[in-house]
């Protein structure tokens, strides 16, 4: 059996509504496909989660992303959930025995095995009690919030259906539900943001003590409202000297509190970095179900359709929704493993690259790495090459020059 650490992502496209910022596949007022895609999902999750399952073992990720998961009614939720936990996790047999309307007994961690993690992304204006218990009884060990900001007013102009009141409570029910593994989101260079509405958020983040913490600047992507706001002047953006010190702000704001940055946008207490995320950053295969999902497996790249009724009728036919994506020649490949390696606090590993190349990462890269170097935006140790807290803030600058096309 070709044992190895890989990971599933599980896509969930359905929510309430459209964030403005967002260009991921998701879409609003589809509920009248959720229990005929929910059922597809399951028999995808049948059928190729049994075989990699059956070829490489249990998986050591899962994450169920979207969209918003937990906008699926709970009976939904329930047996998604409960077809995970019988089909991807073998070595939890105590959740196989699980029916999904069963409603006594918390299986918890006691049935997980300690090299699991199993991640839902939540929106706290769709996440409730019941949710909750059902998650944890499943296996579900790692909660992922998407607050974004603290202030009512934001929130409403970003598009979000949550007010700051339900992602205080949704995070403190998850903690008295037992999850152990808590995760938030905050966006900053929001409309209208100022530098001390995000001290606010820092601290009112810092206050609920989450385990990890994602941060991202807003990013404006063709296609959203945000996008069409901002081509007919109607975006009220915080200017560069702003989000500059915004910046700066969450990256030394963080650390002080014991939040250690283990990538660009990522900071957690010790052990708690998202092991899902960092397989995709450290070229670990993994396996992408349900529409618009992303595999890679044995170095290949796929893609499911993003169309969920089409999604849906390629299920129920026999037939894969999956295509797969132009080969990446030789140095695309590179450049990825570049580019993603890079995210991470330790950087590039010189011996992983020399393994997966054949080559060693000096005679690929030397003329980018000593320029990188010269303006202070990289290191180098005997073995690995990595980002400088300058480097952090201008990593576009570095991953350029590691382009070699």
């Amino acid at each position: 059996m070709d044992e190895r650490a890989w990971g599933v992502y599980i896509h969930v496209p359905f929510c309430k509504q459209k964030c403005f910022y967002c260009d991921f596949p998701s879409y609003a007022g589809k509920e009248r496909y959720e229990e005929a895609y929910v059922k597809a999902l399951i028999q995808e999750i049948r059928t190729e989660g049994a075989k990699y399952v059956e070829t490489w073992g249990q998986p050591a990720t899962i994450y169920i992303g979207g969209g918003t998961p937990s906008v699926l009614p709970n009976e939904l939720l329930e047996q998604l959930l409960f077809t995970i936990g019988e089909i991807m996790l073998p070595k939890a047999p105590s959740l196989r025995g699980l029916s999904p309307q069963a409603t006594g007994g918390v299986v918890g961690s006691t049935s997980r095995t300690d090299s699991l993690e199993y991640t839902i992304e939540c929106n706290p204006g769709t996440i409730d009690e019941q949710k909750l218990r059902s998650m944890e009884r499943h296996g579900v060990n790692r909660l992922s919030f998407g607050v974004q900001t603290f202030h009512d007013a934001l929130l409403k102009r970003i598009g979000r259906i949550h007010t700051a009141a339900q992602a205080r409570t949704a995070i403190r029910d998850a903690r008295a539900a037992g999850f152990q593994n808590l995760s938030l989101d905050l966006i900053y260079g929001l409309p209208g943001e100022t530098l001390a509405m995000l001290q606010s958020d820092i601290d009112e983040a810092l206050a609920l003590a989450p385990d990890h913490i994602s941060i991202y600047g807003l990013q404006l992507e063709e296609g959203t409202a945000f996008w069409k706001q901002h081509e007919m002047g109607r975006l009220d953006l915080p200017d560069d000297a702003t989000t500059e010190a915004m910046y700066d702000l969450m990256t030394t704001a963080l650390p002080a509190h014991g939040y250690e940055r283990y990538e660009i946008s990522n900071f957690a207490k010790p052990g708690f970095e998202s092991r899902h995320n960092l397989g995709y950053w450290q070229d670990k295969p993994y396996l992408g179900l349900g529409a618009a999902a992303h595999s890679y497996l044995d170095g290949v790249r796929y893609e499911n359709t993003k169309d969920i009724a089409a999604y849906i009728d390629a299920i129920e036919h026999g037939t894969l929704p999956r295509t797969q994506e132009e080969p990446a020649t030789r140095a695309i490949q590179m450049e990825e493993f570049a580019f993603l390696a890079l995210r991470t606090a330790t950087g590039i590993d010189k011996a992983a690259f020399k393994r997966r190349f054949a080559t060693p990462l000096s005679a690929v890269y030397a003329d980018a790495i000593e320029r990188m170097k010269a303006k202070g935006l990289i290191e180098e140790t005997e073995t690995h090459i990595r980002l400088t807290a300058q480097g952090m803030k201008y990593g576009n600058w570095v991953f350029e020059a590691f382009l070699l096309s």
